[in-house]
């Protein structure tokens, strides 16, 4: 099948857009159909048709595995139903005043990495709907751990800064092996251009050839 590119909106930067787990998609509302049609046939989900605060930025405000879902506290009621209706999850908004909740968790069904700016409520929070441990750690200087990692339950693609220690411990705290990579031609922000789950991932277009060598080691795909 292979690992396939692909702009969204014309950018490259599909993460921003887009947020999947083993079984589901979710999508900006008129995403072009051929588009959405490849992405559920390359990733083998269903897709879920959706806004977040009626924005488009799926990926930047949720953070979802096989168990939960977490959205940003800027999600309408009505988008929760239609998530949690289309999806069958539990899903709740992230109970942080921070925004971003795509880039504040990342998670597979084995493990969660949270940001430090999270407080223990959150923590709390992100342990019960997503049914796994949470770990708070920063990625090297930053913060943002849920924009620097792509995380299945086959592998972690991580922020190409970090050390082997580093790399070991997420590896750890996530259960899969983990490998740096980069995405769009050296943009460290992993998850700004990547996607994937178990069976397969999508890249943003500008990805060059051998960061989809890193990619592919990394989530085993």
């Amino acid at each position: 099948m292979g690992l396939h590119l692909m702009d969204i909106y014309r950018s490259p930067n599909i993460g921003i857009f887009l947020k999947t787990n083993e079984t589901h998609l979710l999508i900006p509302k008129g995403l072009a159909q051929t588009k959405t049609d490849r992405l559920c046939e390359d990733l083998k989900v269903s897709p879920v048709p959706t806004s977040i605060g009626e924005s488009r930025l799926l990926g930047a405000l949720s953070c979802m595995n096989s168990k939960g879902i977490l959205l940003s506290r800027l999600a309408e009621d009505y988008e929760m139903r239609e998530i949690g209706s289309a999806t069958g999850l539990n899903v709740a908004r992230l109970d942080s005043k921070l925004t971003a909740a795509g880039n504040l968790v990342v998670a597979n069904d084995k493990g969660a990495l949270a940001s430090p700016l999270l407080d223990h409520r959150a923590l709390a929070q992100v342990k019960d709907v997503l049914g796994t441990e949470v770990h708070p750690m920063p990625i090297g200087e930053f913060h943002q751990v849920g924009s620097l990692v792509v995380a299945t339950n086959k592998g972690a693609a991580v922020y190409p800064g970090l050390d082997e220690r580093a790399v070991g411990e997420i590896s750890s705290l996530l259960g899969v092996d983990a490998y740096p990579s980069s995405v769009n031609a050296g943009v460290p922000y992993v998850a700004s251009g990547l996607l994937g789950n178990s069976r397969n991932a999508v890249a943003g277009s500008q990805t060059t050839g051998p960061e989809l060598v890193f990619i592919t080691r990394a989530l085993s795909v």
